[in-house]
């Protein structure tokens, strides 16, 4: 099949999930013999990247357009050109997803989570996210839900049936440590946050919470985010020399820090299935996750769950865990990331929404 990816920032990933997953999943249908194309903002200094090729149109750079304005050129490029099916990732782009429908090109929209509900947006911009949940049920021909609570919600608000499909992660640890060497970091001895630097997702809270604990671990602070440039001054705003802020990390580097980690905090409020967290499970992390249901649901008890409350006790029930313990749940997170969120299934399940969608 000729597939179209858009809706993302673009390959190779640079920013947050949807582009991990953009670029996960591309690069194994090219390895199962499909012709991927994903849209990008971003030029690469090569026309593909393992194996996908890269289309790079142009957008309006600002926190409320750029990612209209992007899918809205990327949809019109993809219905000229012919696609046999395009997968549209996030919800507001729904309107857009009709396009290719009458030329015969069937579109799947990953919904993502409830976006509306992140502090970021202004009125405007959740009311629009709220009527895209709506337009996402028709426009699309198929949506697409990344979490169980995602697909309870659409079909309880709306009656749509979505289609399930988990994002993936792996279940292998990195040996290497120069990354870590260069933070100053030292294998077992740091706990990992990783992360947009937006208030849902909750950087300011994990920092303040650490600050209150007596230890001689560090915390390594992962992240960074356009249009946030308050926050985020916030979130910088500590002399305290147990806290390692460079900003993002991504590829080998990434994979270094989740590998070697004592323990990691997810605190993101908002979205469906993240990939940090279950990244951070394959890799057998001691996980500490906010109680959202999406959160609780990837988890699956393979974890320490906190409120905004009480990160600080939980973050102290980590540190006093017997090693025997840690390793325990450590093994269960793993055990349930090769179950449910390989990248090979997720794969698999792609394609066979892809071959239904084109065999109507």
């Amino acid at each position: 099949m000729r597939i179209a990816i858009l809706g993302t920032r673009g390959i190779p990933a640079r920013y947050g999930g949807f582009e991990t997953f953009a670029e996960e999943l591309a690069r194994r249908l090219v390895e199962r013999g499909h012709d991927v194309t994903v849209y990008c903002r971003e030029r690469h200094s090569e026309p593909s990247y393992l194996g996908v090729r890269l289309k790079t149109l142009p957008t309006i750079r600002h926190k409320y357009t750029d990612t209209l304005a992007h899918t809205a050129i990327s949809m019109f490029h993809a219905t000229l050109a012919g696609y046999d099916v395009v997968l549209c990732c996030n919800a507001a782009n729904a309107i857009f997803c009709w396009w290719p429908r009458p030329f015969g090109t069937p579109v799947a929209l990953n919904v993502d989570g409830l976006e509306r509900l992140r502090k970021k947006w202004n009125r405007a911009a959740k009311a629009w996210y709220r009527l895209s949940e709506w337009l996402a049920t028709f426009c699309a021909t198929e949506a697409v839900s990344d979490a169980k609570a995602i697909q309870d919600y659409y079909l309880a608000e709306y009656g749509c049936e979505t289609t399930f499909i988990p994002y993936g992660a792996e279940t292998t640890k990195t040996q290497t440590t120069e990354t870590l060497h260069s933070l100053g970091l030292a294998v077992g001895e740091y706990f990992l946050y990783v992360s947009r630097w937006e208030p849902e997702n909750n950087a300011l809270l994990v920092r303040a919470a650490f600050e209150e604990i007596a230890t001689t671990k560090k915390l390594a602070l992962i992240g960074d985010a356009p249009y946030a440039d308050a926050y985020i001054a916030k979130v910088r705003d500590t002399n305290n020399p147990r806290i390692v802020m460079p900003g993002y990390v991504f590829g080998q580097g990434y994979k270094e820090l989740g590998s070697h980690c004592f323990a990691y905090i997810h605190a993101t409020e908002v979205g469906g299935t993240h990939p940090a967290l279950i990244e951070a499970m394959g890799r057998g992390a001691l996980v500490l996750y906010l109680e959202t249901k999406e959160n609780a649901e990837v988890a699956g008890g393979c974890g320490i769950p906190f409120t905004e409350s009480t990160l600080p006790a939980a973050i102290a029930e980590a540190l006093r865990m017997p090693a025997g313990e840690r390793a325990a749940l450590s093994a269960r997170a793993v055990a349930r990331v090769e179950e449910r969120y390989s990248w090979d299934a997720v794969t698999s399940q792609y394609e066979a929404l892809f071959q239904r969608l084109t065999s109507r």
